[in-house]
């Protein structure tokens, strides 16, 4: 399991994944604690093997992340598409 933040906003991205963090303890699952958005979906994807289902929870249509003084542009589905061609996978 991979844990990043979503649109911070005025919150600390480091905040918000350390108030996930206790949720994700309990269940005694591996995972990361990754802050920044793109690297955290690209090492979920790198972790995943043949059968896994990796889920990209959180932002739906949005196109941008949001921060407090500024936004950049993102977009989930973006960011697996270019995984999928530099490792020669199939999009689905």
């Amino acid at each position: 399991m991979v844990v990043t933040s979503d649109n911070p906003r005025g919150e600390d991205p480091e905040a918000i994944i350390a108030g996930i963090e206790p949720g994700v303890k309990r269940h005694a699952t591996p995972y990361k604690l990754i802050t920044d958005r793109r690297e955290a979906i690209c090492l979920a994807l790198d972790m995943a093997s043949a059968g896994d289902i990796v889920v990209i929870a959180g932002r739906g249509p949005e196109t941008r992340q949001v921060f407090k003084d500024f936004s950049i542009p993102l977009v989930d589905r973006e960011i697996m598409e270019d995984w999928c061609r530099m490792r020669g996978r199939r999009v689905l």
